[in-house]
């Protein structure tokens, strides 16, 4: 793992409770690898390495990342 040290990472907040995280796989066929549920308030810190190829995120929440700061979901 120490490759991935010092790699691309994106900080998710979740601005309202049951935000899912979906981890999807590299490779051939692209399928579910991980998923985490997030409650309003918690930030998980996520990162590319060479089995995650793309992450989902389904709910209204804070992205930060090196290139910007985005908003996922939709105000009620």
């Amino acid at each position: 793992m120490d490759k991935y040290q010092g790699e691309d990472y994106l900080c998710i907040k979740a601005l309202e409770d049951g935000v899912n995280i979906i981890g999807m796989t590299r490779g051939q066929s692209t399928k579910l690898l991980h998923t985490e549920k997030l409650d309003k308030g918690e930030v998980m810190i996520a990162q590319f390495t060479e089995n995650t190829s793309a992450i989902k995120i389904r709910g209204r929440a804070e992205i930060l990342t090196r290139y910007g700061k985005l908003t996922s979901g939709t105000e009620d």
